[in-house]
């Protein structure tokens, strides 16, 4: 079997992954494209992939994004035309299965945020499958054309799949020169560029300057894009410490004695490693969090002042999921196409 996949930010090559290695160790062909957007590409090959780059992210604009869209589409499907593939995947990438029903390739999308209202009423309805957390209420789903036996859920966070089997890497504390008797805080700053998060941040802007201003912890930040890492630079925080490149994030998550974040992967990543974790999202809370928080799992911050800065125990692991059921919702396009 032939297997397309379209990787557009920098959550999907972590997803996908695992995916990846399971198709192609049962014998299957993956053929990858992606978009010149964040640390995506570096991502890629730093998990052993390959892909081809189409196109790059339209911007904070609408109309940026409208044209950027146009051209990608038509990118792709150049790209796809006569490669004969048998199924098309994604993490919401919406390109992607607009591209695959017109070329009549099934197709299977996974995402866990819900609210990313354009952005799934194309993607969704064009797509032969849709796979999300069963924590997201399914009549959420209905908005955008999707019912049962098109949807499909699973148990957990796409996270505790996709790090099944993870064991972190000590050698992202040297390559960053963390001490390690400081209190080490992962920071991951809004996402600025997309439509659903409109809303200005201050909240996580004061709290790095609180930490990053320490003596005796390390606010590491993973940028989005190089004007957030130009910028957080700019700031020229003693205590903050912004990596040159994409960096063994899930291992700095796992050694960190706390995670502070206004997006949603690294959030979940720090609950799946056990770490945790606050979140200074400002738009409007989708169904995973909004379950995490039931739980306990995840906290929002909406002062500095109630920062607990303390070390941890970074040994202490939640139990991971087998990432072949969620490959196996993925195939499940094949047999809704066959119908």
């Amino acid at each position: 079997m032939r297997v397309w996949v379209d990787l557009t930010a920098s959550a999907h090559p972590l997803v996908f992954a695992p995916l990846v290695r399971l198709l192609e160790a049962d014998g299957h062909e993956v053929e990858i494209t992606t978009r010149a957007y964040a640390q995506t590409t570096q991502l890629i090959e730093s998990h052993g992939m390959t892909a081809t780059v189409l196109g790059h992210h339209g911007g904070a604009s609408a109309l940026g994004k409208a044209r950027q869209l146009t051209s990608r589409l038509q990118a792709l499907h150049q790209f796809a035309k006569g490669r004969d593939f048998d199924l098309a995947l994604a993490h919401g990438s919406h390109e992607l299965t607009l591209t695959a029903r017109r070329l009549g390739i099934p197709s299977a999308t996974t995402f866990d945020y819900e609210w990313a209202w354009l952005q799934h009423q194309l993607g969704c309805r064009a797509a032969t499958r849709v796979v999300v957390p069963a924590s997201i209420p399914e009549e959420r789903w209905r908005r955008y054309g999707v019912h049962r036996p098109k949807l499909a859920t699973y148990e957990g966070l796409k996270e505790e799949y996709y790090l099944a089997g993870f064991e972190p890497n000590a050698a992202v504390l040297d390559e960053l020169a963390i001490d390690r008797a400081r209190i080490l805080v992962v920071l991951r700053p809004p996402p600025e560029v997309s439509l659903y998060h409109r809303h200005g941040n201050p909240l996580f802007l004061e709290t790095l300057r609180r930490i990053g201003s320490r003596g005796d912890a390390h606010a590491v930040v993973i940028p989005r894009t190089e004007e957030q890492r130009d910028f957080i630079r700019s700031l020229d925080l003693p205590s903050a410490i912004v990596p040159e490149r994409a960096v063994d994030a899930q291992s700095l998550i796992a050694f960190s004695d706390l995670v502070v974040s206004a997006g949603g992967t690294m959030n979940r990543e720090a609950v799946a490693l056990g770490a945790p974790v606050l979140t200074t999202f400002t738009g409007r809370l989708g169904g995973v969090d909004e379950w995490l928080m039931r739980e306990g799992r995840l906290r929002p911050l909406t002062d500095p002042d109630d920062l607990d800065l303390r070390k941890r125990d970074a040994t202490v692991r939640p139990p991971a999921r087998d990432p072949r059921t969620m490959l196996e919702l993925l195939l499940g396009a094949l047999e809704l196409k066959r119908r």
